[in-house]
């Protein structure tokens, strides 16, 4: 039981420090940020898997890098210079469609590679390309030319309306109300909307949204 206790507490908390060092992907991390999850990760392992060891041991060493993480992140976010020697600069791999092979022998990327990440960006043809660029936290980004850069609605002379972004109303048959109130609707005039459509009770309904222009589009449950 004292096992089964510590580790919930560990888990609590190092969900809570994730959460507080904010929601990125593991791809997205800057290095420092993936060092404190790594560090993170084997702290609590050991007062679980070790009960000798005292639980505020563990908790400890958990704070201060949650601490030093945010510090470092709100240094990088301050000053230009502490974010070069915190995160490092991008660097340029492909310049104006020619391969930088001096930059590529620094940061040791073999040719193999580099080709690896411009297919998996659907860029499988290097004669496309005018730059590409290793970001700070390993992402590669791809500029193409502009005789192959996708065609957009304004290269048409198109004016679309925005999309704007979809609010739901209804999860799991229960009302958001604050997303309601958004579109100036009560309870019962989205209730009459979704009468017209033979739908007698919101509970009825399993998911409902409401767009930009206050299109209503639902979804019932099954099995009513």
């Amino acid at each position: 039981m004292i096992v089964f206790f510590r580790t919930l507490i560990l888990f609590a908390l190092v969900v809570i420090v994730m959460r507080l060092m904010g929601k990125r992907q593991i791809g997205e991390l800057q290095p420092f940020e993936l060092v404190v999850a790594i560090m993170i990760s084997e702290l609590a392992a050991l007062p679980i898997t070790d009960t000798e060891i005292p639980l505020i041991d563990g908790i400890i060493p958990i704070l201060t890098l949650l601490f030093a993480q945010v510090g470092l992140a709100y240094l990088s976010l301050k000053s230009n210079r502490a974010r070069v020697i915190i995160c490092g600069r991008p660097s340029i791999l492909i310049k104006k469609g020619q391969i930088n092979e001096s930059e590529l022998r620094r940061l040791r990327i073999n040719l193999n590679d580099l080709l690896e990440q411009l297919r998996v960006k659907n860029y499988p043809n290097i004669a496309e390309i005018d730059y590409a660029i290793l970001e700070t936290n390993g992402q590669i980004s791809v500029i193409p030319k502009d005789s192959y850069r996708p065609l957009i609605t304004k290269d048409l002379g198109l004016h679309p309306p925005g999309s704007g972004l979809p609010l739901s109303v209804i999860l799991d048959g229960k009302v958001i109300t604050h997303n309601l109130k958004i579109f100036n609707l009560t309870e019962k005039e989205l209730l009459q909307r979704l009468q017209k459509q033979g739908i007698n009770n919101l509970q009825e309904v399993f998911f409902a949204s409401i767009d930009h222009t206050g299109e209503l589009y639902w979804q019932k449950k099954e099995g009513i």
